[in-house]
Formats: structure tokens, sequence, C-alpha cells
């Protein structure tokens, strides 16, 4: 939690900065030992890292100790399907379309690529969000044909998997399955905000 938490802090810092942080990751990986690289994303999912480090913090206030980067990596995970909107929202704005009424496309339901839990996936709070604002939201997952019942999204439960098509807006590629095709995502003409830098550079492609 804490590693990530800071390599999505790195991939913010660099943006305005002008530097590729995944180019920055894979440099660092080419130290011969004594580095694991950590990936940037759009937030936290599973069963594990988004819960239970907040197990030992809750102990942890029972002895009067404060688990301060415990909480600030949650802090910054928790933040990163906010500053994927951010993203969106100027995707949007360079083709001169305001994100309420705009139809967007979530590329992976699937917290993690190639499974089928959606637990605590970020792409769920990435839909809410998107809604609140104003956007009409739909997913694409050929993992998850159809959103369950969820602990924090039940309004979700019984949505489906749609076809990617040209009648989006936007699509958000938030989760990175093997079994999606960067010529296919690409074919459709739609600006995508590639969260988890599947795709090649290309004019239609917005690193987030």
């Amino acid at each position: 939690s804490v590693n990530i938490a800071l390599v999505n802090e790195l991939k913010i810092i660099c943006e305005p900065m002008g530097i590729d942080v995944w180019e920055v990751i894979h440099a660092a990986g080419t130290k011969p030992f004594g580095f694991m690289p950590f990936w940037p994303g759009p937030g936290l999912g599973g069963h594990c890292i988004p819960i239970d480090p907040f197990y030992l913090t809750w102990k942890a206030k029972e002895y009067g100790v404060r688990t301060r980067f415990i909480e600030l990596a949650g802090e910054i995970n928790r933040s990163m399907p906010r500053y994927v909107i951010s993203k969106v929202q100027d995707c949007l704005n360079f083709y001169s379309k305001p994100l309420k009424g705009s139809r967007v496309l979530i590329l992976g339901l699937a917290y993690k690529s190639d499974i089928d839990d959606m637990r605590e996936s970020p792409s769920l709070e990435l839909i809410k969000l998107l809604e609140e604002k104003g956007a009409t939201v739909d997913y694409h997952d050929p993992f998850v044909p159809e959103i369950g019942m969820s602990r924090e999204y039940s309004q979700f439960a019984g949505r489906k998997s749609h076809d990617l098509s040209s009648h989006y807006d936007c699509f958000v590629l938030a989760t990175k399955h093997s079994c999606f095709s960067q010529a296919e995502i690409l074919s459709h003409g739609v600006p995508v905000v590639d969260t988890r830098n599947f795709l090649p550079k290309h004019k239609q492609v917005f690193p987030a």
C-alpha cells in the first residue's frame, strides 16, 4: 500500500514536469539488484491491500500509536480515482466537450488484469464519480459480464458489459486485460484516457 501510494504520487509529480513515470520505473528496473517495481494506476482494488493495512491501524490506536505512513498511503490511493476524473475532463475539454452529458466507457471493471474479481475495484468508484458529474457511463469487461452485489456499490448490480463502439465520447482504460486489443480500442476513433500505460503514444491517447 505504501509503495503503491509512493509511485502514484510520483506519477502526479512527474506529469507537470513532462516526465514519463513509466519510463522512470523501467529505467530504475535496469538496476541489477535491490529493485522491485510498483506501477501507478487509477486506485487500489481487491480484498487485501485497500483494507488489511487498516486492521493494523485500528489495532495500533488501541495502544496509542498513530500509523502515519499507512494512513497517508490510504489517503493518496483513495484520491487516485478523482485524479483520473480530472484527466477525463481534460481529455473532453480538448475536444470542446463538457463532462456533463458525455458518454464514457470504462474498459475493465475487475481490479486487476485477467481476473473476474471486482471487489473494491477503482472502476466502480470511477463510474460513481463520473455519474455524479452528469456523464452517462457504461463498462466493457469480458471477465465481468454483469455487475454483482458489492458492499459500497449495490446501485450498480445488474449492469451488463457493453461492446466497444464509436458512440462514446471517451474511453477510460482502467484494467489492462491481456485480451484487450490496442488496435481495436484505437480503431473506433474515440479518445482514450489510459491509466495503465497500455496504449502506444497516439494523438487520441491521454495518459492518466
